[in-house]
């Protein structure tokens, strides 16, 4: 029996993105292949969230060419009629103060006109506990911790499938998701994105400053600066490569390559 190869989940080629004459990203390059997990480092400013925000569909490059799952995007998200699986978890929660859990996360279930109330309750509450939560779903974002209210927006990201078939394969996008949190709500966050990925049976990437978030869920980094990429390696590189990008980066100091006013 023939096996058909996988698609690459993500191609960029000579990807650019440009506000007016500020250029955000220049001529990048980035293939990831099925079933790993990235993490995208850099100073701040250097383009991070902009990557994320292209894959997520939210924006479309200036120049260069963004394929996903083996298929080009030439239109945003919404004026797509079947969209990458692509999920994408906002550094903020971004959960709407007005609404309640469920509510929340059965946000986008609610287009879905072949669903009944009980069928999507049934899935607000097997998201939420997939995410430690239970019993939740009345209350609203501003009753809850700032942890608690991520792991909201993780159940919200997952709820499109929250039973996920062996074929599926969403890529998952994580934007600074422990940035603010206290060392344990730092752990509980990394765990939640490793068993995300894990349960998804997909791929991640992961926009982070902190290391351990770093370290705990990617198993290969790239280090974005001056919008490009200045290195790639696997996460065992990471930790003792002497690249000046990367020890400046995980020394966290001022002397190297990335201007001090940049990080």
């Amino acid at each position: 029996m023939i096996r058909h190869k996988k698609a690459q989940v993500v191609e960029m080629e000579g990807l650019t993105m440009r506000w007016g004459d500020i250029s955000i990203l220049n001529n990048v390059n980035l293939t990831m292949k099925p079933g790993e997990t990235l993490s995208i480092i850099g100073p701040s400013g250097s383009g991070k969230s902009t990557i994320l925000r292209l894959l997520a569909g939210l924006l479309l490059p200036t120049e260069g060419r963004l394929r996903l799952f083996g298929k080009d995007q030439n239109y945003l998200r919404l004026d797509q009629n079947h969209p990458p699986d692509v999920r994408l978890v906002f550094q903020n929660p971004a959960l709407l103060g007005s609404l309640t859990v469920k509510e929340n996360v059965s946000f986008i279930l609610r287009k879905d006109k072949t669903l009944s109330s009980s069928e999507i309750n049934e899935k607000v509450k097997r998201s939420l506990s997939a995410v430690g939560l239970y019993d939740i779903e009345n209350k609203f974002p501003g009753q809850l911790s700032g942890g608690m209210q991520k792991r909201v927006s993780f159940a919200r990201a997952l709820i499109n499938d929250p039973i996920i078939k062996e074929e599926k394969m969403p890529l998952l996008l994580y934007d600074e998701p422990t940035a603010g949190l206290d060392p344990i709500a730092c752990t509980r966050i990394e765990d939640l994105i490793v068993k995300s990925t894990k349960v998804a049976n997909g791929c991640s990437i992961v926009v982070s400053h902190v290391l351990s978030t770093i370290e705990r869920t990617s198993n290969r980094v790239l280090l974005l600066y001056g919008g490009s990429f200045q290195w790639d390696g696997s996460i065992d590189d990471f930790k003792q490569s002497e690249n000046p990008f990367v020890k400046q980066f995980r020394g966290g100091n001022l002397q190297g390559p990335m201007q001090a006013e940049d990080i």
